[in-house]
């Protein structure tokens, strides 16, 4: 298939300018987790918000911060992937962090709103052990950088998708208006899907090696969008709810336990904590959003066919091989 757009210069989610990803990988002989951290902004993203949304197209999923983005069109903290079960854990590690942060600028912190999205790897990692820590997530975050793994690593590290392997993938999409280059980033956290399903880049390839072994779609996907389009909330919401057809021309029928949750945010829209009354807010004219829409939806199949072909197979908890995509291709 070929791509309309060119992609950034690492073709990953950190070619938006400030963004950071790290992975703290957790292996052990039963467990193959991890956590993930998204570092949206240079600066300190509580001062200085970027705008945001988000998109529940289906809400079997423990996700939490998703309430006061929905409601304020804001994000003020990093995101964080990792396991159903640690999102706790790793709620509260990020919650101390942001305390950290604040002291250590001279400010006291009463509240902050922290993101964290999960998907489920018990099929491959003991998850009752309950084996992230917040030292793991400060581990994440001191390895972030503007070029990061991508498969089985971090969040990725037990996930499966379309009953191969899944994990974190990446990619970006360039984009330009009134000649002025801006970028779409994408990372996923894939861990949906059937394999007789699997389309890869419009070839329908799941059939042919599902053996016609009955399935179910069950897991999740967890889709994050970065951009420096100047975008309101509003705007963004639109883009995302169009990253579905992405999904969908990769096989996704989104089962009914099968998590789709979408954040989206504009480093190109901040608001500060000390606007003035009213703020002067640059937004794309709607009659171009068509090609960010476009764009969004390239980058994230890329994304989501790097997440497989990046992660190696492996067994999973009953010695039962999961496969990479890599091995068929």
């Amino acid at each position: 298939m070929k791509n309309e757009f060119v992609c950034g210069a690492r073709n990953q989610i950190t070619d938006v300018a400030g963004v950071r990803v790290g992975h703290k990988t957790i292996e052990t002989d039963t467990v193959h987790t991890g956590v993930t951290v998204v570092i949206p902004t240079a600066d300190d993203v509580f001062c200085n918000k970027p705008t945001a949304a988000c998109y529940v197209l289906n809400g079997y999923g423990k996700s939490v911060g998703l309430v006061q983005i929905e409601e304020l069109g804001t994000l003020e903290s990093p995101i964080a992937l990792t396991n159903t079960l640690s999102v706790g854990a790793v709620l509260d590690a990020l919650a101390k962090r942001a305390v950290r942060t604040a002291q250590a600028n001279g400010r006291v912190l009463h509240s902050v709103n922290s993101v964290v999205c999960e998907c489920n790897d018990a099929l491959i990692s003991d998850i009752c052990a309950f084996s992230v820590s917040e030292q793991d997530v400060s581990d994440a975050f001191e390895a972030a950088s503007d070029t990061f793994e991508e498969g089985a690593v971090g969040a990725g590290r037990g996930m499966s998708c379309h009953g191969l392997k899944g994990g974190i993938g990446s990619a970006s999409r360039l984009v330009t208006f009134d000649s002025t280059a801006y970028t779409v980033g994408v990372l996923l956290l894939s861990n949906h899907g059937t394999l007789s399903d699997l389309t890869v880049e419009g070839r329908p390839i799941g059939w042919e090696i599902a053996e016609g072994l009955p399935e179910n779609d069950q897991g999740s996907v967890i889709v994050l969008l970065a951009t420096d389009i100047p975008l309101t909330s509003r705007q963004l919401k639109r883009v995302i709810k169009r990253i579905p057809t992405a999904l969908a021309r990769a096989g996704s029928r989104i089962g009914h336990s099968s998590g789709e949750i979408f954040i989206g945010f504009s480093t190109a829209n901040r608001v500060r904590e000390d606007e003035p009354c009213f703020a002067t807010v640059t937004r794309l004219s709607e009659s171009k959003i068509d090609t960010v829409f476009r764009a969004a939806s390239e980058a994230t199949e890329n994304a989501l066919y790097k997440s497989m072909r990046c992660a190696e197979p492996c067994l999973d908890k009953h010695g039962k091989p999961v496969h990479s995509l890599s091995e068929f291709e």
